[in-house]
């Protein structure tokens, strides 16, 4: 007897991007997977616009659910679209994103093997021209091979192509919805993840490509966003009195001397340069929001008349 693959539910946060949702919602129509074993949750995350035009092409293509709420952050967002899913298993994605054809066979691949664990794949910068675009995936190459080099425990995945046992999900109490940002809520989901004591893989076959156009000035405010979650991770490993995570040396040396490591890679000068503004931008960020956290608390509550 045949046996049957398992049921998904994709999940895609969105805000302001309607055209790259658009794309998006296209490259799941070429999905080699059974039509009738996945679902797509949209979760419109407080768009001006209402997003049915933008989703009513594909709503005969596959299931395709379509949710609305308050701006309240991708981490919201995703908690939104799971309460509604109805798969064994949810795979995240974002709408600037276009999953690899053999996206969901790969994933059911792996979690035939290992049903428990968080699979974290690999991302593609869709825009090498673009050197901030290109210089952003760099970073998260970096963070993966350092955090991830163990195969018996990797340590951390990004958002945008993040699948996991909806029980599982459940269980650790989904994203932390106090995140406002698409910064930091992966890294504590993941920390959460293994304090709980489950396991994390990695799977290079399962490819998300991403088209995410910075320029100099949103990239800067990319790492700003980054360090602001950084400082909101710390404060909510402080809070469940597991401690700070401590600043780990080697990993900068990693980070830094990384960009030469890559084979074919003639923008070493600016990307060692973008490097250190990316550090400056994270480390303002961190400062910015531990200042803003501690003078609110300082404010105290608000009285009313």
């Amino acid at each position: 007897m045949e046996r049957k693959q398992p049921y998904f539910s994709i999940i895609i946060p969105t805000y302001a991007r309607p055209r790259q949702l658009a794309t998006c919602l296209k490259s799941l129509t070429r999905l080699e997977y059974p039509s009738d074993l996945f679902e797509v949750i949209v979760v419109d995350d407080g768009n001006k616009a209402p997003l049915d035009r933008i989703v009513a092409p594909f709503c005969n293509r596959f299931k395709l659910i379509l949710i609305r709420q308050l701006n309240s952050g991708p981490a919201a967002a995703r908690n939104t679209g799971a309460v509604r899913s109805n798969g064994k298993f949810l795979a995240f994605t974002d709408d600037d994103c276009t999953p690899s054809a053999n996206w969901l066979q790969a994933l059911s691949v792996r979690f035939a093997n290992e049903p428990e664990s968080i699979i974290g794949g690999r991302t593609l910068n869709t825009l090498p021209e673009n050197l901030y675009s290109t210089m952003s995936q760099v970073i998260t190459d970096a963070v993966y091979d350092y955090y991830n080099n163990d195969s018996d425990q990797e340590h951390f995945f990004t958002t945008n192509n993040l699948s996991l046992p909806a029980d599982r999900f459940r269980a650790v109490g989904g994203f932390d919805a106090t995140f406002p940002l698409a910064a930091g809520e992966d890294r504590e989901f993941c920390d959460r993840w293994l304090q709980h004591g489950y396991p994390m893989l990695y799977a290079p076959e399962v490819v998300i490509n991403h088209a995410h156009v910075l320029s100099f000035r949103s990239f800067l405010k990319q790492r700003l966003n980054y360090g602001r979650g950084a400082f909101l991770f710390q404060q909510a490993r402080v809070q469940r009195e597991w401690g700070r995570v401590k600043v780990d040396p080697k990993f900068y040396f990693h980070l830094f001397r990384y960009p030469f490591l890559q084979r074919g890679c003639r923008r070493v000068l600016l990307f060692e340069t973008l490097l250190v503004a990316s550090y400056m931008a994270y480390t303002a960020g961190f400062l910015w929001e531990k200042v803003n956290r501690t003078d609110r608390r300082a404010a105290g509550p608000l009285q009313s008349c």
